[in-house]
């Protein structure tokens, strides 16, 4: 579920002294005190640690993190509700802007940074494959309009590239956008026409819409036919 794993980013410009980590994972001694020593080895401390949602993959390991830099944890709800949408974090020489991605999770968050015409989209857009609406919790109109969001970020050049929650580097983040507008509007056809067909539950659609998908990612399959069939009415 998480492809490679989950991408920590250590956002750290020339020569600065202070780095922003984002997403520094699930609770691994081994993986923080290796963010830590390569923030060190850079000449810098980690000055904050910001989550792009609340997810264990992406948060669990920021206490830890805390813990060893001193560093304030920043994220949307869940205890923290002290980021929001246009909020700049700002260190030497670095600048990143909060964009509130709602839809895969309520408390989704992505991040601009101007410098790289770059956008880290935590799980909201993959660096392979699709996402999961994560169900009750995340809603499928909250998450076109999200996308939308994003490919007007795309379409006025400011965002040219993403810097994924899991999967590597999108260098073209405009084709990836299109790419995931039309998975959405093609994964909603057929789930209406599941539903038309006669499917009554989300496991029947899911066993009719994703007949050709390994068994082992349905469950997360069903959080997003949930989400369709909310957005749906049905």
């Amino acid at each position: 579920m998480t492809l490679d794993g989950t991408n920590t980013w250590v956002l750290l410009p020339p020569d600065g002294s202070e780095a922003i980590v984002i997403d520094p994972g699930e609770d691994e001694a081994a993986h923080q005190q290796r963010v830590v020593d390569h923030v060190a080895s850079l000449g810098a401390r980690v000055g904050r640690i910001v989550l792009t949602h609340g997810h264990i993959d992406h948060s669990e390991g920021a206490p830890r993190l805390a813990r060893l830099t001193g560093a304030p944890v920043q994220a949307v709800g869940r205890g923290h509700d002290d980021l929001s949408d246009g909020d700049v974090l700002r260190t030497a020489g670095l600048e990143v802007r909060v964009v509130t991605t709602p839809g895969h999770t309520a408390d989704s968050i992505s991040f601009a940074l101007p410098a790289d015409n770059a956008l880290l989209t935590g799980d909201t857009v993959l660096g392979r494959g699709t996402t999961v609406v994560a169900h009750p919790d995340g809603e499928l109109a909250a998450y076109l309009d999200s996308l939308e969001r994003i490919k007007a970020l795309t379409g006025g050049g400011e965002v040219t590239s993403i810097l994924p929650g899991h999967g590597p580097t999108i260098p073209d983040a405009a084709s990836m956008v299109d790419f995931y507008r039309l998975h959405r509007r093609e994964r909603l056809d057929q789930v209406r026409a599941a539903l038309a067909e006669g499917a009554q539950t989300a496991d029947d659609v899911v066993a009719t819409v994703y007949a050709d998908v390994d068994r082992s990612v349905w469950p997360a399959a069903k959080m997003s036919v949930l989400a369709q069939m909310a957005y749906l009415g049905a």
